[in-house]
């Protein structure tokens, strides 16, 4: 029940009254609207789950409906559940004890933060994995071509913020950093074959992406340029502070060595925020991370943020900055 709770928590968003402990279709259609049910499907599901007909969802109905179908899943959100307490539990312990603890304790806390880290990093990844694999199928089953005028692109959606998780969105002491620019490259490779395949379908016709010129680049973090882009949503009551704490922040980054540049954007009309940092090279910016007012901004933001913060990183070769700056 607790998950579903959960799940009532975070869809309870977006309609004429959030946060009140029900769905109405509006927020329900937001939520659960993926692609595979058109409006009025949604609709009559919707209904369906409404026992109550009160037009409005709460944990129970959602509860009764979803544990029909559960199967293999119900000992899977079990696990979850027990293992999000256990985590909970760690991190409380941890909290209290980190600071008076040896150097030595605290070395190993460290290690067992970044492996258990690690281990949920793998798990999320299969399971990501999976989502695209139905994705996928089902756009095969229904072999619909895309019409540009007709085209709409979910920014905000569900779907594309699953997609954009699953290629860029990295913590900061996140695994991935240490595994090579290797595997950076093939994220990136990949992402850009995506691109041109949209473009591709867009067109109607067959495109060619060769550069003009091949360039020849030295094989370290130093021939590149570290890109990273934040995006921040921010609870509507704290966006004063949080203002206040991204403008410390944003001084503090634009004096540090290395930072060649910094930039934020806001969107209209939402309380959110996109920061664009620009470094030297990656080794920077990773120290960077361990900076107290680095550490200082991520620590305020538990309390300001509605949604984890996306991070983005991106390695593009040095000289393209330099060209761009003459």
């Amino acid at each position: 029940m607790s998950i579903f709770l959960d799940i009532l928590r975070r869809a309870d968003k977006n309609g004429e009254s959030p946060d009140d402990g029900k769905l109405s279709f509006e927020e329900f259609k937001a939520y659960f609207s993926d692609g595979i049910l058109s409006a009025d499907e949604l609709s009559e599901l919707f209904h369906t789950i409404d026992t109550h007909k009160t037009d409005n969802l709460d944990t129970e109905e959602l509860y009764d409906y979803f544990s029909q179908h559960l199967g293999e899943y119900e000992s899977v959100l079990a696990a979850l559940e027990d293992l999000n307490l256990s985590i909970l539990k760690a991190m409380d312990k941890t909290k209290n004890q980190y600071q008076t603890a040896s150097k030595l304790e605290q070395f190993v806390t460290r290690f067992l933060l970044k492996e258990t880290l690690n281990q949920l990093q793998s798990l999320q990844n299969s399971l990501e994995c999976a989502m695209e694999t139905t994705e996928e199928q089902t756009r095969l089953e229904r072999q619909i071509p895309a019409k540009p005028e007709m085209l709409a692109i979910p920014w905000g959606g569900k779907r594309s913020n699953r997609r954009l998780q699953r290629n860029n969105s990295f913590s900061p002491n996140s695994p991935q950093f240490s595994m090579g620019l290797l595997e950076e490259d093939n994220q990136w490779m990949t992402q850009i074959n995506r691109l041109q395949k949209l473009i591709d379908r867009l067109e109607k016709k067959e495109l060619k992406m060769e550069p003009l010129e091949e360039e020849v680049i030295e094989g370290s973090t130093t021939s590149h340029i570290m890109i990273v882009q934040r995006q921040l949503s921010v609870l509507a009551e704290e966006g004063e502070e949080f203002r206040l704490a991204l403008k410390q922040y944003v001084e503090s980054v634009s004096a540090q060595t290395g930072c060649l540049h910094v930039a934020v954007q806001t969107l209209a009309n939402e309380p959110r925020f996109i920061v664009y940092e620009f470094w030297e090279n990656s080794n920077i910016w990773k120290n960077h991370l361990q900076t107290n007012y680095s550490k200082t901004f991520q620590r305020s933001n538990v309390d300001f943020l509605e949604t984890p913060e996306v991070m983005t990183t991106m390695l593009v070769p040095a000289s393209w900055w330099v060209l761009n700056n003459n």
